[in-house]
């Protein structure tokens, strides 16, 4: 089963989510809107909830692919951490695949330890494998929901 096919987003990590979208709306890459978060999760396993609810993104849906940015907020979470460390830039490349649980399966048989993962009632989610330190950007593979369309 193929992964890493569809790549779906990019995310950036940003210290000022505002200032980071204006720069962007200037240089004409827009509009902008608030990520869609929601649904009812069955699964939710991440290493910090309240740091997870309480991020902040803004996204912009290009021809082939959504930039999202990232305000991880002040709660300890590894987007805090990377955020503290590196400073501002990618964090992460989404994947759409068509099983969730398929793709979560195969990642961990390839060896890749997860880091966050969550599943809703239709099957949509995220899962995000550890592989910063390997791929130099943590991926991650989803699968998107009616409502994030």
């Amino acid at each position: 089963m193929p992964l890493f096919q569809d790549l779906h987003h990019i995310c950036i990590l940003v210290t000022d989510l505002e200032a980071r979208q204006c720069f962007f709306e200037s240089i004409g890459i827009g509009p902008w809107y608030d990520y869609p978060k929601g649904g009812t999760y069955v699964t939710f396993e991440v290493p910090n909830e309240a740091a997870s609810k309480a991020m902040r993104y803004k996204c912009c849906d290009l021809g082939n692919v959504q930039l999202q940015l990232c305000d991880p907020g002040t709660l300890d979470s590894p987007q805090r951490r990377h955020l503290d460390r590196h400073g501002e830039g990618v964090y992460h490349l989404g994947f759409e695949v068509e099983d969730l649980l398929a793709a979560r399966e195969t990642g961990m048989a390839r060896g890749l330890d997860v880091i966050a993962h969550g599943l809703r009632t239709d099957e949509s989610g995220f899962c995000y494998f550890d592989t910063k330190a390997a791929a130099g950007v943590v991926l991650e593979v989803r699968k998107t929901s009616d409502f994030e369309k």
